[in-house]
């Protein structure tokens, strides 16, 4: 059968997709993530040691963010989203194979490097695609259900991290974790790339310089680069504890991993909203980021379970808002530094995310969970008041 023209980008459009969403589920099937600071443990690591695996982790993805994002617009997208997986996958076999503190260091300088070079490519590559195909307003619905294929991943391997463990122990919670990455490294193959690699003197240094001029000199390029930080790091950054969070409501350890799944599932539905939630403007984005607060603040003072019904709902709300923010980038960026610029506004996640780590230590330190999850509903509110007050001074501009 001959496909009309007409039929043609449709197809095309879910071709992408669907292995879009194939790569982002064996992305993030990493049966580790649960047991992976067990594994440290047990091998004699001292919590000291376990820290400067962190800040090493973190360390290289800062480090190399940029950079990679710079290669993707100068060669080729597809090519870092199967390469970075098979450095996580070697990272990871070095973790079960020979244990030590040597073995986690450069596992996590693997990771770290295998995360960076997929971040800003990925979106990059989507985006070109999408419009290519004279689809670029699909981009927030498709990513957001590839961030929810993510996260539906997550929950999977924290299902399963369980009994693979009890069958086989940590090589076989590796061995997993392995495949995982091998075989999400295969989905990133079949990606389509029809983006033109810089040649001559045009290299990756050239389109990182007019990547980062861009975003000096495009006002509503900053605006946007700005605001994917801001309304990303700070949940974001909430999420490493909600389990505290969680515990301080009373309830018996065991029914702990229940409510985070409500938080996760909300947050997955929030991806899964991402093309109702496009057709927001800025005053509909701005009361999505104002209502989100309210609840965090509200659900993390009631110090109840049934609160922690409001905490989901919340970052079910920051994520459609992170997946918007993301698309707001890219609608307004130029092709040639589309990977430059997404990688530099993660590089503003990390360092805020950080920023965060570090408020909330001090926050945590002085005051319960409830109270400092509940403070840092402010900044959200600061930001849709922000973005309300610039629409309408846009507004009455002549």
């Amino acid at each position: 059968m001959t496909l009309s023209p007409a039929r043609v980008p449709a197809v095309g459009v879910r071709r992408l997709a669907a292995t879009l969403y194939g790569y982002a589920f064996f992305h993030d099937l990493i049966l580790l993530y649960p047991v992976y600071a067990l594994l440290f443990s047990d091998t004699g690591l001292s919590v000291w040691q376990i820290s400067s695996l962190f800040a090493l982790w973190s360390f290289t993805s800062l480090v190399l963010e940029v950079p990679s994002g710079a290669w993707a617009d100068a060669f080729s997208r597809r090519r870092l989203l199967w390469l970075g997986p098979l450095l996580t996958a070697t990272g990871f076999a070095l973790w079960v194979l020979v244990p030590s503190y040597g073995a986690f260091a450069l596992g996590f300088v693997l990771w770290g490097a295998g995360e960076a070079l997929g971040s800003g490519a990925m979106e990059a590559l989507v985006y070109d695609e999408l419009d290519r195909l004279g689809a670029a307003d699909r981009y927030a619905r498709v990513m957001g259900r590839a961030r929810a294929a993510g996260l539906l991943a997550v929950m999977a391997a924290m299902g399963l991290a369980g009994p693979v463990f009890a069958f086989g122990g940590y090589p076989a919670v590796g061995a997993v974790s392995v495949l995982a990455c091998l075989l999400a490294a295969a989905m990133a193959t079949r990606l389509p790339e029809h983006h033109k690699a810089a040649t001559g003197g045009d290299g990756w240094a050239a389109t990182l310089r007019a990547g980062l001029t861009e975003a000096r000199t495009n006002r509503s390029v900053l605006g946007a680069l700005l605001l994917v930080p801001v309304v990303t790091a700070v949940w974001g950054a909430l999420d490493e504890y909600s389990p505290l969070l969680v515990r301080d409501t009373g309830v018996p350890d065991e029914m702990v991993p229940y409510l985070l799944l409500l938080i996760w599932a909300a947050a997955t539905v929030g991806g899964l909203l991402a093309g109702v939630g496009e057709r927001l403007g800025t005053a509909g984005f701005a009361g999505l980021l104002a209502g989100s607060a309210l609840a965090l603040a509200a659900g993390a003072a009631a110090g109840t379970p049934l609160g922690i019904g409001l905490v989901a709902l919340a970052f079910g709300g920051f994520q459609l808002a992170t997946v918007l923010a993301d698309a707001r980038l890219q609608h307004r960026i130029d092709e040639t530094g589309r990977a430059t610029l997404t990688s530099v506004a993660g590089l503003g996640t990390s360092m805020a995310t950080i920023a965060v780590y570090g408020a909330y230590g001090a926050a945590g330190s002085v005051t319960a969970h409830g109270t400092a999850f509940a403070w840092f509903a402010v900044p959200y509110l600061i930001t849709a008041l922000i973005l309300v007050a610039r629409a309408s001074a846009a507004k009455a501009r002549p």
